[in-house]
């Protein structure tokens, strides 16, 4: 069955992660998605390696495995915007599109004539989707934004990393960019609501999606507790600002996460430490009082885990229906009986180097499933077959246009 997105065209301008990932979302979900990039050079995230893809004989190609991460079910077409007849090829698609995502600078594509405001006129019913460091407006709306920024001014890196009175205490940056990646979740779902917008009214419209923006309210919890409580939450480590025990614990082998989130499971965890007599403990009995006496019992804690395995904790708490689990490394995560059975690895059939793994999309439609139709793109895979197929340019055309390096 075809995809729930399949009578959708999205062109993508966008590159490195946020873009990609909305574009990457929509395509999963069955759409049409053609991925515009410059001759010669592509997104800039085919060079952020390694490790790089190898083809079939073993040796390494030009694209990284970062790039691979986000850009499956795509064409790639090379494009040189800079170019009024490049202008004109991408003008020919937009005409085509439903829907234009990109990720430039602040007016970077008013100068090229492929801004929202010049397309808007044309093409009325195009949704417009511009992702950005900081917005549209505002005092630093021009600044270049990235990931690793935005973690620091949107709030995340000062709850992230160790209490200020340990060793080792500062900020740090989650490990993988996760403002992008919320970026494009957003996006994708915004785009869908504006074409919803379009179904009853005829119109597209231009959404304004700031990376800046995205950072403050997926601060969720944290944020709130500032607003209403009026002090900045700070750095706990791994342990939570509102809820006791929940975080990392030292093993005779390791490490185990306990996550006990209401006072029946602190009772129960209580029981299998032996230590029944704390669910009574007016200062651990209530989650409220475990907040307030959390480096007591954090440390009672620690005395007490550090007697057994990891995989002996995991197997008692488990049986007695307590939140816990071992923390792994990539390799265990993808060993994982759990992530195996979900099929959160794929592989689809890349165009030089045969069959490769893929991190899979994890939702799960009973309907209209996610489909791996291809692999993601070596630049300009796809350039003849679109400006063909799409455009109805013939050969002599298309290697004119080569001849000039418009493609």
């Amino acid at each position: 069955m075809a995809g729930a997105l399949s009578h959708l065209k999205v062109l993508d301008l966008s590159r490195v992660l946020a873009g990609p990932w909305a574009a990457q979302l929509l395509a999963d979900l069955g759409a049409e998605v053609i991925k515009v990039e410059r001759p010669g050079v592509g997104d800039d995230t085919r060079s952020w390696g390694p490790p790089f893809l190898q083809d079939s004989q073993g040796q390494a190609t030009r694209d990284a495995a970062y790039y691979l991460c986000t850009n499956r079910n795509k064409q790639s077409v090379t494009i040189d915007i800079t170019q009024p007849e490049g202008q004109q090829l991408v003008r020919a698609l937009v005409a085509q599109a439903d829907v234009l995502i990109e990720n430039y600078k602040l007016g970077g594509l008013a100068q090229y004539g492929l801004d929202y405001a010049s397309l808007k006129a044309e093409f009325p019913r195009l949704v417009y989707c511009s992702i950005t460091g900081f917005g549209q407006t505002g005092p630093y709306a021009p600044r270049a934004g990235y990931d690793f920024l935005v973690q620091a001014m949107g709030g995340l890196m000062s709850v992230t990393g160790r209490a200020d009175a340990e060793e080792g205490a500062g900020p740090l940056k989650v490990g993988v960019a996760v403002t992008d990646i919320l970026t494009g979740l957003y996006a994708a779902n915004a785009i869908q609501a504006a074409l919803a917008h379009r179904d009853r009214t005829g119109e597209g419209q231009h959404i304004d999606l700031a990376l800046l923006d995205v950072q403050v309210a997926c601060m969720a919890n944290q944020a709130m507790n500032y607003l209403y409580g009026g002090t900045p939450p700070r750095r706990l480590g791994n342990g939570h600002p509102n809820v006791v025990p929940y975080q990392d614990f030292p093993t005779a082998d390791g490490d185990v996460i306990i996550a006990v989130g209401n006072d029946a499971q602190f009772a129960r965890l209580a029981g299998v430490l032996g230590r029944t007599e704390w669910a009574k403990d007016e200062r651990f009995a209530t989650n409220l009082a475990r907040v307030a006496n959390r480096v007591e019992l954090v440390r009672l804690l620690r005395e007490l885990t550090l007697k057994r395995s990891t995989a002996d904790w995991v197997a008692a708490l488990e049986a007695a229906e307590v939140p816990c689990g071992p923390i792994n490394n990539m390799a265990q995560v993808f060993a994982d009986p759990q992530v195996q059975q979900r099929g959160m690895k794929v592989e689809v059939t890349h165009a030089t180097a045969g069959a490769i793994p893929l991190v899979a999309n994890p939702i799960k439609l009973s309907a209209t499933p996610v489909d791996y139709r291809q692999a993601p793109p070596t630049l300009g895979q796809h350039t003849d077959q679109v400006l063909q197929a799409t455009l109805g340019l013939d050969a002599d055309r298309i290697d004119a246009l080569r001849a000039r390096k418009v493609i």
